[in-house]
């Protein structure tokens, strides 16, 4: 946003302060821009050092309200380590899975099995293995929440860059080629700008997942062994185990300040600014804006930092593959070395799987014909209110994202209030909603679909919205100019725009839905245990009582059940998406 040196800044409102030219406050924003980053430097300073220090096994958890903001620190550092993997993860997990055809066929279903896995799933191999790595230090302990907490919040991501990789249009692939792109400039110019808008949501929802799944990823019990971070999800799960229900509101309520203060000055801003990728040729009269970017782009240190080391390092690394990429001799022996280098990963996956598969096969032999038996059946139920879920979530959703995404000015309403519905633990919240169902005559079974819901509704909430923003405002206006009826509308312009965006958040809310099965159908509250009939109880009364066999057993089974949903229900649904309903003129 261009303004002159002296034009006063809009954003400050009206009052004595807006008086001040522009020249001031943007001296004033660049020293609270300064400061502000010493601050955080400094704060994960102190927290690094705590996790460079001696194992501590017995770390004490206070219900102390004082101790909130010192665990916020700590929890929104492991949040914000796993989404850094988690986006480098999805960067190139889906451009492999998106342009290589004999990866695609492996890495699409292992993605929706590993989406569908449940935290406590990866739990044991996770957490022994990185204290077994590091087993005088805590930075072993927080490394394995850390992974717990990715292995919460990349599957939904990775979806979302792949479905946008497919469903680029042809003119835009066609353009890359007749300019003569390399890899990077096709990536950066064309691949990830037309994948922003779907990236950003699903990067939102996916810190939400986190801190869905922080009180499983910050306090746990592992057979013997009880493993306790410092954090809100440990501070929630004290409270709640303790029933304080003051100590549980102090704990929400510290969430929820994090959530908005994150909206405010993250996801806002970059909503804001991924508008600019939005694929139309007549711009909205009504975009996403923040304050915070307006903030941003009017300081004069940043707008330096920019021009004198952001961009020469952004042209220094195009020419570095520009050149590579002319000098490449894609007949010399560099292909050979790359089809060997391909050879030899895929022989040490291959023997990874048959060692892992030869010792997956031992431990099941220990198990029972009748354990195999309540496994089916466990799955069998599941799998109803998986179903169910889903269709509950859609039903709502679909009209509510679309009226979000159509609408800036209600998305900035809605928008920080779904992050923070999305985002507080549906397990911090069970209480309330068990001793409700109890009294309307319902029981676990009943009050699991309602978890499920808490936890998995908001992936396709999230990827309509998406998909509402994203639909071209000249495609709007044309069917307004033809006075399409509310059904042809929806028939002809609403659902076909969001389709691919709707598929991916129906596979991210199955495979959500399957994790959260696991808090869902297993609780513990007042020294008492809430369970049902399902394959996430199954999982969680595993981990509970160090019965390996069994975890992978119910691992395994879920897993064979997803993979079948994906091959007859899921990849048909992509290539309809990809062929039928992508934007292309």
């Amino acid at each position: 946003m261009a303004r002159g040196l002296w034009q006063p800044v809009r954003i400050l409102g009206k009052g004595p302060w807006s008086l001040l030219p522009a020249q001031t406050w943007s001296a004033v924003t660049d020293l609270v821009i300064f400061a502000s980053g010493l601050a955080i430097f400094y704060v994960v300073l102190v927290l690094g050092r705590s996790w460079l220090g001696p194992f501590n096994p017995h770390i004490e958890i206070s219900r102390d309200p004082r101790m909130l903001p010192v665990y916020a620190a700590y929890s929104l550092l492991r949040i914000t380590t796993a989404y850094g993997l988690s986006l480098a993860f999805t960067l190139v997990y889906g451009y492999i899975a998106a342009y290589n055809p004999r990866a695609e066929r492996i890495m699409i279903p292992l993605l929706d099995i590993l989406q569908s896995i449940p935290v406590l799933s990866f739990l044991p191999g996770v957490m022994l293995a990185m204290v077994a790595l590091f087993p005088r230090h805590q930075f072993g302990v927080e490394m394995g929440a850390i992974l717990l907490i990715f292995t919460g919040q990349v599957w939904n991501m990775a979806f979302s860059f792949y479905a946008s990789l497919k469903n680029i249009p042809r003119e835009m692939r066609e353009a890359s080629k007749i300019y003569r792109f390399n890899w990077y400039q096709r990536f950066t110019r064309c691949e990830l700008p037309y994948a922003a808008i779907g990236l950003v949501w699903n990067s939102m929802m996916s810190v939400a997942g986190g801190w869905f799944f922080l009180m499983a990823c910050e306090m746990f019990v592992l057979g013997h062994r009880d493993f306790r971070l410092p954090g809100l999800g440990s501070y929630l799960q004290t409270a709640a185990s303790a029933g304080d229900t003051q100590a549980i509101a102090w704990g929400v309520g510290t969430m929820i300040a994090v959530i908005v203060l994150l909206d405010q000055i993250v996801w806002r801003p970059v909503i804001a600014w991924a508008e600019k990728f939005k694929m139309e040729q007549v711009e909205s009269a009504d975009a996403p804006h923040s304050w915070f970017l307006n903030v941003m782009e009017a300081s004069r240190g940043l707008r330096r930092l920019r021009k004198e080391t952001v961009k020469p390092l952004q042209e220094r690394v195009a020419l570095h593959f520009a050149r590579l990429y002319h000098d490449v001799d894609e007949d010399g022996p560099r292909v050979l070395l790359k089809a060997w280098i391909g050879r030899a990963i895929a022989v040490i996956v291959v023997l990874a799987v048959v060692y892992a598969i030869a010792n997956a096969v031992a431990m099941l032999a220990g198990l029972k014909g009748t354990e195999y038996g309540e496994l089916l059946i466990g799955a069998g139920a599941t799998l109803l209110r998986v179903l169910a879920t889903l269709t509950i979530g859609a039903a709502w959703t679909i009209p509510v994202g679309v009226a979000i995404g159509f609408n800036p000015k209600l998305a900035r309403v809605a928008q920080p209030l779904a992050q923070i519905a999305a985002s507080v633990p549906a397990t911090a919240l069970f209480p309330i909603v068990l001793l409700a169902l109890m009294r309307i005559g319902g029981g676990l079974g009943l009050g699991s679909i309602a978890l499920l819901l808490l936890g998995t509704q908001w992936y396709i909430l999230f990827n309509v919205i998406a998909g509402a923003m994203a639909i071209p405002t000249d495609l709007k206006e044309a069917s307004s100019i033809c006075k399409f009826s509310r059904g042809e509308r929806w028939r002809k312009l609403i659902l076909p725009g969001i389709f691919p965006y709707l598929i991916t958040g129906l596979v991210t809310a199955s495979g959500g839905a399957w994790n959260a099965s696991i808090v869902a159908e297993y609780q513990h509250l007042h020294d008492q245990t809430y369970t049902t009939v399902g394959l996430g109880a199954t999982i969680s009364r595993a981990t509970d009582s160090g019965n390996f066999e069994l975890l992978l057993a119910s691992t395994i089974v879920m897993s064979i059940v997803v993979v079948t949903i994906n091959r007859t229900v899921w990849r048909r649904m992509y290539r309809l998406a990809s062929t039928r309903y992508t934007l292309e003129t």
